[in-house]
């Protein structure tokens, strides 16, 4: 079949491909740096990762400087369609001397945003709560102890002021994103004063006033994690309420909830009090486990509830996964790959059609319409996509994934 041909039978369901492609083409992805190398970061502190955050694996290849990590990237995003942006965390700095997190600068992360420039990509960032000594005991913004909390305070604060800096320079908004490892393994006594030690840090690390067009502060929830089993102060109720109070991002991770939570539902509920919404696409086994993901029927249900709610615009669509038993190359473009197949698919479904069907309450037709246009050939909409991009697919892809991997191998 030629992509005429499905242009054609598309047109037949009254769906224009031509303008899917047209809005799929700007949507940017922000591809998270730690797919990279297993989550270890570049300084010279720091150690196994705790929160309930591990990547399992060995799988040769893997980057150990920050010039392996953006050679890997260039390679990654050469093999993805359109123009994306890169989340970093503030553990990948690229500097000679080896600050303590409380004490890291702009000047630590330059680097980064002159590749980014180079490469026309934009930058999002994160503070780093984890693999630090003074995150040992799972609890960083509601520890107890005053002095504890202050250093992660004063680590919040120096990522929003580079954050901004990076926008600037830029020229697009930074996302920084906060998410703590704090929670008990054990059932605690009194979560509420836990929970108002972390409100009160995070109005302490969010006290500064920056220009939005430069950085945009979000705060990301999640149900537990290893270590953290019994209770996570920094649940979904928790961020709801502060997000919205404080007029902020509300990050939702699809790994970070019960596994019969539908987060695509989520979505244009909580979109009714928020301004934007940032995006966490993951795949979850039985936990929060960070599989690369596929293009299931979860990703496609979250595509699916950003376009027919018209929540584009307001999403900002990250990724978060982390394979260590595979290329990792090869994860970060299939993973990019499989979000942006979800949201063609998504802008390729009778929308209107299937809308008026449930507006009059006939759902029958709504059912029929929707399982007759699983057959429609998404395919050959995708492969004319990354024709025009000028990045292969199919057998191509299968073939360039493979002899990068093989020239890194080595490492």
């Amino acid at each position: 079949m030629t992509y005429e041909t499905a242009r054609a039978i598309f047109a037949e369901w009254d769906v224009d491909t031509e303008l899917a492609i047209d809005r799929l083409r700007p949507i940017a992805i922000s591809i998270h740096c730690w797919q990279g190398d297993d989550v270890t970061g570049f300084e010279a502190k720091g150690g196994m990762s705790s929160g309930g955050i591990q990547a399992t694996g060995n799988h040769p290849g893997r980057a150990r400087n920050p010039s392996e990590l953006r050679a890997d990237l260039e390679f990654a995003l050469s093999m993805i369609p359109g123009r994306h942006r890169l989340n970093l965390h503030a553990m990948y700095m690229d500097a000679d001397d080896a600050p303590d997190r409380d004490e890291i600068e702009y000047r630590h992360f330059a680097s980064w945003v002159d590749w980014a420039l180079e490469n026309g990509l934009g930058l999002d960032f994160n503070p780093t709560f984890f693999a630090h000594a003074k995150a040992d005991d799972n609890l960083t913004l509601s520890h107890p102890d005053k002095g504890v909390r202050e250093f992660w305070i004063e680590h919040g604060r120096r990522t929003r002021e580079i954050a901004a800096r990076m926008g600037r320079e830029i020229g697009s908004p930074v996302v920084n994103n906060v998410w703590v490892p704090d929670g008990y393994k054990d059932a605690p006594v009194d979560r509420g004063a836990a929970r108002m030690r972390l409100e009160a840090s995070l109005d302490a690390m969010l006290s500064d006033v920056f220009d939005r067009s430069h950085m945009l502060d979000a705060v990301e929830s999640k149900l537990f994690g290893i270590g953290v089993e019994a209770c996570t102060v920094g649940s979904h109720e928790f961020y709801l309420g502060y997000a919205i109070r404080k007029g902020m991002l509300l990050c939702l991770d699809m790994g970070h909830f019960h596994p019969t939570e539908d987060v695509a539902d989520k979505l244009s509920a909580v979109a009714l009090s928020l301004d934007a919404i940032l995006l966490h696409v993951s795949r979850p086994m039985r936990w929060d486990s960070d599989h690369v993901i596929l293009l299931n029927d979860d990703i496609i249900a979250v595509a699916q509830e950003l376009v027919s709610s018209q929540l584009l615009d307001r999403t900002h669509v990250g990724l978060d996964f982390f394979d260590a038993t595979i290329s990792r190359t090869a994860a970060w473009v299939l993973g990019t790959r499989n979000m942006q197949k979800a949201l063609l698919r998504a802008l390729l479904l009778p929308l209107d059609r299937v809308k008026a069907a449930e507006a009059a309450l006939d759902f029958t037709q709504r059912l029929a319409v929707m399982e007759e246009a699983r057959d429609l050939p998404f395919g050959e909409v995708w492969r004319e996509f990354c024709k025009r991009a000028n990045v292969p697919s199919g057998q191509a892809l299968i073939g360039e994934l493979a002899a990068y991997q093989d020239s890194v191998s080595d490492r």
